[in-house]
């Protein structure tokens, strides 16, 4: 028996399996001691010794590139208007009066608190079919801005919540400097920011040694994320992206998000985010940049050329009023993307994929915009892959396809589940993609371990309690 608590004799046989871009049947999947597939099978006796999933279809788990786990503490908090009037931008609700309610929660949860807080945003997650996430940290101090005796503390703690619950994480140490070029400090981003750089490296350092020490490799992991070229200057940026490349560690950051972002750099720089990483030689394969919303054709360009690749996010982005990506520019630039729930206002990586879609259909007046062929299911297929293989390459998950080899993470659909059922095998991806509710998502594995069982983990009462009381004692004067 392996420490996953099975066998290497352990195997699954749905109705059907995806891979390789299909689904099949008759084909049963095996996974090692180590919790990584072994072997496909059509052979009698091992269809036999498989477990039956009865109306199954089993595909890769999902990777969720870019999440702010604790920022599910203000889902639904912020659906009503702050301001009077429109004539003015003082007099609009947008991404930057959202951010007060989001400094609320920021500087009110305490360190358990944001386990608390976490464990449900992961939970969701695997309840969703996602298996690992990029976890966009940059919740670091106390309050005050003081560092904890153990400046880590957070950090670990967001790490041990993803072990609890089972979901491999990737935890993106963010660098946050200032409010902005020639801004005053923000009390509500005190906990965000280490002014030296050298802090921020040794700080980082050790998280990985820490997280080394205490989980597999390939369960949690510590890599980098720059915030923005708004909060961490030039100088700064370049001297963590240089050393994180020296580590071999994947670089997210968010670019082009709002336009203001960009005539801030432009007043600062004289040239727009994603041209001034581009300049500074700070893209490659390595490189992911968020949101990407409002972006020239020449900014793809850059992208395109140093291999880099874009997580879009439009369930948050949609929510906060950024605007729409231009996902069919950098796809005819071959600009690969992946998904991420930023926000956590929806964990749902199905509904971004169909939103990316959806919104430019709303923009060009047209459908299957993103379709890249004249194949029935290759627009759903290339939207999933974002959401699986390209979401891992990103986070540097080992991930992301049923493949020998690979890690048995993976999620069961109920084929006759209201909202897919009646699809057939030839038009089932394209139901799961564009159609399928969350309630079509019934197992979901992780190394070969079962974490969600007909639609529910085994720590669901208790995580979903305490972060109930959470937000009682979060919200109770709001």
């Amino acid at each position: 028996m392996s420490p996953h608590g099975f066998s290497e004799a352990t195997g699954w046989l749905p109705d059907l399996l995806y891979r390789s871009g299909r689904f099949e049947t008759g084909i049963a999947m095996f996974a090692d001691a180590n919790g990584r597939i072994s072997r496909f099978s059509s052979a009698p006796q091992d269809l036999a010794a498989a477990r039956r999933l009865h109306r199954r279809a089993i595909l890769p788990g999902m990777v969720n590139a870019h999440s702010h786990s604790f920022q599910r503490a203000i889902r639904g908090r912020t659906e009503h208007r702050t301001t009077l009037g429109r004539d003015t931008f003082l007099g609009r609700d947008t991404f930057w009066t959202w951010r007060e309610a989001m400094y609320h929660a920021a500087n009110s949860l305490s360190p358990e608190d944001i386990r608390v807080v976490a464990r449900m945003a992961f939970l969701e997650m695997l309840a969703s079919g996602i298996t690992a996430v990029g976890e966009f940290h940059y919740l670091h101090h106390a309050p005050n801005g003081s560092f904890y005796e153990n400046p880590n503390l957070l950090g670990e703690l967001v790490m041990q919540a993803a072990q609890e619950t089972g979901i491999r994480i990737a935890l993106q140490r963010t660098a946050y400097v200032r409010a902005g070029w020639r801004k005053d400090p923000n009390p509500g981003q005190a906990r965000f920011i280490t002014p030296r750089v050298e802090d921020f490296i040794a700080h980082t350092e050790a998280l990985r040694a820490t997280a080394a020490r205490l989980y597999s490799s390939d369960y949690a992991w510590v890599t980098v994320a720059p915030h923005s070229v708004r909060a961490v200057p030039l100088d700064y940026l370049r001297e963590i992206v240089g050393w994180a490349r020296g580590e071999g560690m994947k670089v997210h950051t968010h670019v082009s998000e709002q336009p203001a972002e960009i005539e801030a750099c432009k007043a600062e720089y004289g040239t727009r985010p994603i041209e001034l990483l581009h300049r500074s030689e700070l893209l490659n394969d390595g490189f992911t940049g968020i949101h990407a919303i409002h972006i020239t054709p020449d900014e793809i360009e850059f992208l395109a050329k140093a291999g880099s690749r874009i997580c879009a996010c439009p369930t948050t982005e949609r929510n906060l009023g950024d605007g729409i990506g231009p996902a069919d520019l950098w796809t005819e630039r071959g600009v690969p993307t992946c998904y991420g729930s930023d926000s956590n206002m929806q964990i749902d990586l199905l509904e971004d994929a169909r939103e990316l879609e959806y919104h430019l259909r709303l923009k060009r007046i047209e459908r299957a915009v993103l379709a890249p062929d004249l194949n029935r299911e290759a627009l759903a297929a290339s939207l999933f892959a974002h959401a699986t293989q390209s979401g891992a390459e990103s986070i540097g998950a080992s991930g992301g396809s049923l493949e020998e080899g690979r890690p048995a993470d993976f999620f069961a659909v109920d084929l006759d589940d209201l909202s897919i059922a009646g699809a057939g095998q030839s038009a089932l991806l394209t139901n799961i993609v564009f159609s399928a509710a969350r309630t079509a998502v019934k197992d979901v594995w992780v190394a070969g371990k079962p974490l969600i069982v007909a639609g529910r983990h085994k720590l669901q009462e208790e995580i979903v309690r305490q972060f109930d009381n959470v937000q009682r004692r979060l919200w109770s004067t709001v």
